[in-house]
């Protein structure tokens, strides 16, 4: 009889929130991953946890609108039991208004907000003007207040350490896989899934990142020109990132977060000053649907698989978390059709 009830393979952002909840439910878990907590794309620095826009509503948008809203509770429940911060503040957003065809999309998007965010959250049009603000043509922003930041390396640090006060073990290496067996293993886990089948189940995405050493205080995040720029609560600045299909390193950095690094000056020079202080790289997994990948894994009983997050994967993790808790714990199928492993196969 296996004394364990399940085994995660991936210390990543899914797989360390998955255990999570598998735990708080009193399920025996065990971690494990070769490289280390958050040693792939989940380590990085930026962090930016920001909605969809509020219109053509799907089931992916309503998915991650319901995580960003559990992410308070989420988190906070994370810290309480580790002791550490994940970094996470829901401080919302400025994004810059490039044109008038912009400028009346982002009218028509306040009332969409208004009814698709049920009053959770709001999305409105604000005159340009304050210090802490990128560029914008107009003369005004779209500020929401439904995103959030956290810092990624230090939130899987504290869902690690709150696991181990939670009696889960966290093996670095190798150790056995017992009772169920959920695989968040990334870009490795998407090459697995797709040996033997007709077509790949997703690819590897690089992205590379700045961090700045610059106190910006309690401040909304920035989005403009394809660019975050996040401001920390340990006082740093994180800038990202690029999208990079075709690459030789994934963790190797180039004259491309240069550029990035020019791109943000321009659009915040407020931070003209600001010593640079990391620079991060990584693959980030992305699903054939582009939708998070969750479900059992085909072929394999007692298998299944948490995968896909890409570039939005801290925001969907506490979503994430509980319905891959209740399929595995209590065969509870609340999975979306187009995050279904079906979906990318």
């Amino acid at each position: 009889m296996a004394t364990l009830d399940v085994t995660v393979m991936g210390a990543g952002i899914f797989g360390l929130s998955c255990a999570y909840s598998c735990a708080r439910r009193g399920a025996r878990v065990r971690v494990i991953d070769p490289h280390g907590i958050g040693a792939g794309s989940s380590g990085g620095i930026v962090g930016a946890l920001a909605p969809h826009t509020p219109e053509n509503w799907n089931d992916k948008k309503e998915f991650q609108f319901q995580s960003l809203l559990m992410a308070q509770a989420f988190w906070d429940g994370v810290d309480a039991l580790s002791g550490q911060s994940s970094g996470y503040g829901r401080l919302g957003r400025l994004q810059s208004v490039a044109d008038e065809r912009a400028l009346q999309l982002a009218h028509v998007r306040v009332a969409g907000a208004a009814d698709l965010w049920r009053g959770q959250a709001t999305w409105n049009v604000i005159e340009a003007g304050t210090d802490w603000a990128p560029h914008s043509a107009t003369g005004y922003l779209i500020h929401d207040t439904l995103s959030a930041r956290l810092h990624p390396k230090q939130a899987c640090d504290s869902l690690a350490a709150a696991l181990r006060t939670m009696g889960v073990e966290i093996v670095i290496g190798d150790a056995a896989q017992e009772g169920l067996v959920l695989w968040a293993t990334g870009v490795a886990g998407l090459v697995a899934l797709s040996q033997g089948r007709p077509r790949i189940a997703g690819n590897g995405v690089k992205g590379q990142a700045i961090l700045l050493r610059h106190d910006a205080g309690e401040v909304p995040q920035l989005y403009t020109d394809a660019l975050h720029i996040i401001p920390h609560q340990d006082g740093t600045v994180a800038i990202g990132s690029t999208s990079e299909r075709d690459y030789i390193s994934g963790t190797d950095t180039d004259v491309q977060l240069d550029e990035i690094h020019r791109r943000a000056l321009t659009i915040c020079p407020g931070l003209a000053d600001a010593p640079v202080i990391a620079r991060w790289a990584g693959v980030r997994p992305r699903a054939r649907s582009r939708a998070p990948m969750l479900g059992g894994w085909p072929d394999r009983s007692g298998h299944f698989i948490a995968n896909g997050g890409f570039k939005i994967g801290f925001g969907m993790a506490p979503k994430v978390a509980e319905v891959m808790a209740d399929l595995m714990l209590s065969d509870t199928d609340q999975i979306p059709d187009d995050f279904r492993v079906e979906a990318s196969l």
